[in-house]
């Protein structure tokens, strides 16, 4: 198969390009992959695609560059396909409209896969008949407005297939959406097996990592821990991540005396040396898409504590097993579970193997070869339509065909 991703930006270093490139390295390993990047920012992308996967852009926006396109009039024109609800639509402009129109109107691609709504309308509005067309969901549809629910409604019908990240946003948009003939498939993110071998456990470090946000609530794990300094002043704290949160955190630390316990580290890259030097990790977040970190965590052995929050750690974390989930909110039942695992060095161990093993199903080996088998599905059924569609207009052809010949004949016999 030839199979083609559209992406905002094939440059950065967001989560969605990162689990993009995941999944297009595997699936290069037996098809034909491209990532078209609708922008391109930077002379080398941040992640590495991964070997067999080609990387175009269709907007360069880098200055020095010869077809640098900022100048171009058309980009000083609102966009139209790129719909105004989805928050990217300020980047794009009629430029953008004609240039994924063009893409898509020519593209060769067996399948087009789309990362976001705005993209995943163009896909559903300007592909060329033929390719199967599939919309990726990294977000959640809770989180979208109004407006772009109903965006969605109006447009994802001319998609073959939606997918999302979790079963729980999967069955939001069967129930909500109710997309005639669409089919809707929860596949998630793909974690690669890290570099660095997993954590011993020994570290008395618990370790937590992302966008210092309003949503990760990073203030209930600060205050959480300082109930555990109370009773456990030899472990530590390392948020790894950088936002606009950062300040107010600090001035928390600082207001709660934990300037020696909790240390803002500032982004890694790459992230698993840092989760392996550490024996417990932690998610506090009020709403997680699917819960990247927690898979990462894990991946490196770490048993975690992360609040059952929507959608994504109540379906990652086996609480007990693997790890501990604990209300969304909840400062005291973070401090608890963070003790239990530090005061039982047994449990804590063992919980580590077990999420190290668990964590296995979110190898990109796994979440390509699902999908594979969805992609490979949509591009029959999608050549099947097509076929009887070719098929009913020549029998349209032939039937009107027989029928002026019907009426010459009738004619001449008239005549005769």
């Amino acid at each position: 198969m030839h199979i083609a991703f559209l992406i905002n930006s094939g440059y950065g270093m967001g989560g969605t390009i990162r689990t993009t490139y995941n999944l297009a390295s595997k699936l290069a390993e037996q098809h034909d992959v491209e990532v078209v990047s609708v922008f391109r920012y930077r002379d080398r992308p941040f992640f590495d695609p991964g070997p067999g996967v080609r990387l175009r852009s269709l907007v360069d926006m880098r200055r020095h560059s010869p077809h640098y396109a900022g100048d171009d009039p058309q980009h000083a024109l609102h966009a139209r396909v790129f719909p105004d609800c989805d928050g990217r639509h300020p980047q794009y402009s009629a430029l953008t409209d004609r240039r994924i129109g063009e893409y898509l109107a020519a593209t060769e691609a067996d399948v087009v896969i789309g990362t976001r709504p705005g993209l995943n309308a163009h896909i559903a509005r300007q592909t060329r008949r033929g390719p199967a067309r599939l919309g990726q969901e990294h977000l959640t549809l809770a989180t979208h407005s109004a407006r772009m629910k109903l965006m969605l409604r109006d447009t994802y019908p001319r998609l073959d297939a939606v997918t999302t990240v979790t079963e729980a946003d999967a069955r939001d948009y069967r129930r909500i959406l109710r997309l005639p003939g669409v089919r809707v498939e929860a596949l998630p993110n793909s974690v690669p097996a890290p570099q660095v071998g997993p954590a011993d456990s020994s570290g008395k470090w618990v370790v937590a990592a992302g966008r210092l946000a309003p949503a990760k609530r990073y203030d209930v794990l600060i205050r959480a821990f300082a109930g555990v300094v109370a009773e456990r002043p030899d472990w530590g704290l390392r948020i790894y991540g950088n936002g606009r949160e950062r300040d107010g955190l600090r001035a928390l630390i600082d207001e709660l005396g934990l300037y020696n316990h909790v240390f803002l580290m500032g982004p890694a890259h790459p992230i698993e040396a840092e989760w392996a030097k550490g024996a417990i990790g932690a998610v506090t977040s009020s709403l997680e898409s699917f819960g990247m970190t927690i898979v990462e965590a894990m991946r490196c052995g770490l048993p975690v504590v992360a609040t059952d929050c929507p959608h994504g750690p109540g379906e990652i974390i086996r609480d007990g097993s693997d790890g501990l989930l604990v209300p969304t909110g909840d400062v005291p039942a973070v401090t608890g579970a963070l003790l239990r695992l530090m005061n039982d060095d047994a449990l804590r161990q063992r919980m580590g193997r077990t999420a190290l093993a668990a964590s296995a199903r979110f190898d990109p080996a796994h979440v390509a070869a699902r999908y594979e088998d969805l992609l490979t599905q949509l591009v029959n059924r999608r050549g099947a339509t097509v076929h009887r569609a070719r098929a009913a207009l020549l029998s349209g052809a032939y039937a009107a065909k027989d029928a002026l010949c019907a009426r010459r004949i009738a004619l001449q016999g008239g005549q005769a």
